[in-house]
C-alpha cells in the first residue's frame, strides 16, 4: 500500500513540473529556467520537438525508477516438508458421549468443509507420515457412524493424516462375516490410492485419547486395549479385537483376514494367531492413551454368535495358507461417495443363517 502511494505521489509530482513547463512556454521564458543553455536553431518548430523529446525521456525515466522500486520480486513456493513425528496439536484426553442426538448432515456442516469428497483428507502444511485407509465393517448402524464420524474426523485430521474413511456395507440380510468385509475394504481401498497402512475399526467404538495414533508401526497395533465394557482392561493378552492397524506388507504376509468367520466371535483371535505364525508381535499403546468408548447397543440380526467359530481356531497354522486375502469372493454392488465417507456396498454371498 504504502508503495503504491509513493508512486502517485510522484507521479502527481511530476505532472505539476509538467503543467509548469508548459505554462512557461506559453509565456516564452521556459528556456532560462529548463534548457538555460538551448542554442537556437533556425527551424522553431525543430527546437520546440526536442523540447518535447526530452520531456517524454524524462517522463519514462521518473515512471521507470517508480516501477523498479514499487516492483516486488516474485515469491518462491517452497516444499512441503514431512510432518513431525508427534503431530503438534494434539489435546489428550478428550470428553466422549453418546447422549447427544446428532445427525449425518449436522457432522457435515460441523467437519465437511476440512474433507474432500470420500472422506478424504490430507494435511495442507506438511507431507504426512503415513498414508493411512480407514476401514468399518457396517450394516445397519447409522447412528453408531455418525457418533463414529462426529469424533473420530477432528482426532484423524489433528494427528495429520493423509486419510480415507471407507465404510463397507454387507448387502443383504445374510449373516454378518466382518473379517471378510474388512478384507474386501483392503481390496477397495489398494484400487484408489497408494495406501501403506490400513486401519480395521469396529464403527461404536470411539477413542477417548489422540494421542493413541492412527498409524501402522514395526509390529501389527492393537489399539482398542482399554474398553469401557472391559472397565478399561484388556480382556486377555491375546486379545486384538475392536481397532486394529497393519501395514500393507503386515497385512499381506499374514494372507490377511479369515473369510470363513460367519457370525459373531472368533476372526480377532484368528488373526492374532495369523500375527504370530508369521514370526511378528503385537504392539500396544498403554492403557491410560488406549481407552475406549463403546456405543450400547443390542446383538444385531444375522450377527449371532456362531459356536462352530471357536473350533477354528485350531486349524489357522492350516488354513491361513489358502483362507483370506488370495481367497475372496465378493461383488461391488455400489460406491458412494459421501463428504466425510468413502460407502461400498458388497455382496460376499452371505448364508441366511449360520451353518458354516
Amino acid at each position: 500500500m504504502m508503495r503504491k502511494t509513493f508512486k502517485g505521489l510522484v507521479l502527481l509530482a511530476f505532472f505539476s513540473v509538467a503543467c509548469f513547463v508548459l505554462v512557461l512556454y506559453a509565456n516564452g521564458n521556459y528556456t532560462s529556467y529548463i534548457f538555460p543553455k538551448q542554442h537556437h536553431i533556425a527551424d522553431g518548430n525543430h527546437i520546440r520537438s526536442q523540447e518535447i523529446k526530452g520531456l517524454v525521456q524524462m517522463t519514462a525515466k521518473v515512471l521507470n525508477v517508480t516501477h523498479e522500486e514499487t516492483q516486488t520480486p516474485p515469491t518462491e513456493t517452497k516444499p512441503l516438508g514431512r510432518c513431525p513425528d508427534t503431530p503438534p496439536n494434539l489435546v489428550g484426553p478428550l470428553l466422549v458421549e453418546f447422549d447427544s442426538k446428532r445427525t449425518l448432515d449436522e457432522v457435515r456442516r460441523l467437519i465437511g468443509h476440512d474433507l474432500r469428497e470420500g472422506g478424504r483428507y490430507k494435511p495442507p502444511d506438511c507431507i504426512a507420515q503415513q498414508k493411512v485407509a480407514i476401514i468399518i465393517a457396517f450394516r445397519n448402524r447409522h447412528e453408531h457412524l455418525t457418533h463414529w464420524l462426529h469424533y473420530l474426523h477432528p482426532i484423524l485430521i489433528r494427528q495429520q493424516l493423509d486419510y480415507t474413511v471407507y465404510v463397507i456395507n454387507q448387502d443383504g440380510e445374510g449373516v454378518f462375516n466382518r473379517a471378510k468385509l474388512m478384507n474386501a475394504g483392503f481390496v477397495e481401498a489398494t484400487k484408489e490410492y497408494d495406501y501403506d497402512c490400513f486401519v480395521f475399526s469396529d464403527v461404536d467404538l470411539v477413542p477417548m485419547d489422540d494421542r493413541n495414533l492412527y498409524r501402522c508401526f514395526d509390529n501389527p497395533r492393537h489399539l482398542a486395549v482399554a474398553m469401557d465394557k472391559f472397565n478399561f482392561h484388556l480382556p486377555y493378552n491375546s486379545y486384538f479385537g475392536g481397532v486394529a492397524s497393519l501395514s500393507k506388507s503386515q497385512f499381506l504376509k499374514i494372507n490377511g483376514f479369515p473369510n470363513t468367520f460367519w457370525g459373531w466371535g472368533g476372526e480377532d483371535d484368528d488373526i492374532y494367531n495369523r500375527v504370530n505364525y508369521r514370526g511378528m508381535s503385537i504392539s500396544r499403546p498403554d492403557t491410560a492413551m488406549g481407552k475406549y468408548r463403546m456405543v450400547k447397543h443390542s446383538r444385531d440380526l444375522h450377527n449371532e454368535p456362531n459356536p462352530k467359530n471357536p473350533g477354528k481356531l485350531h486349524q489357522t497354522r492350516r488354513t491361513m495358507d489358502k483362507d483370506g486375502i488370495n481367497s475372496l469372493k465378493y461383488t461391488v454392488k455400489e460406491i458412494k461417495k459421501d463428504i466425510l465417507y468413502t460407502y461400498i456396498n458388497v455382496d460376499i454371498e452371505a448364508p441366511l443363517k449360520n451353518g458354516k
